[in-house]
């Protein structure tokens, strides 16, 4: 089997994280994407669904606009919460 070199671009602590983990589990990076591409052809897509993240969604940023102006403005509702009260949200 020939093989290429592929260079990818990405963030640097990211990429130091991924090799701990993937040195844990026996794997070198190369390995682990190899991986991935045998997954991506033989699946014909990503192997993984990828989906944005909930807090960049428009009425996730609108009401935290809305709860930033309500705070600058001195009208916000302040209460002290319990790390109970928290763990229950």
């Amino acid at each position: 089997m020939k093989t290429t070199a592929m260079t990818i671009r990405m963030d640097t602590e990211l990429k130091n994280d991924m090799e701990v983990i993937l040195l844990d589990m026996g794997l070198s990076m190369s390995s682990a994407m190899s991986i991935f591409a045998r997954k991506v052809v033989r699946n014909g897509k990503i192997p993984f669904e990828i989906e944005a993240d909930p807090f960049y969604l428009a009425e996730n940023q609108a009401e935290l606009r809305r709860r930033i102006e309500l705070h600058e403005s001195g009208m916000a509702e302040t209460r002290t919460v319990t790390l109970e009260e928290l763990a229950n949200v």
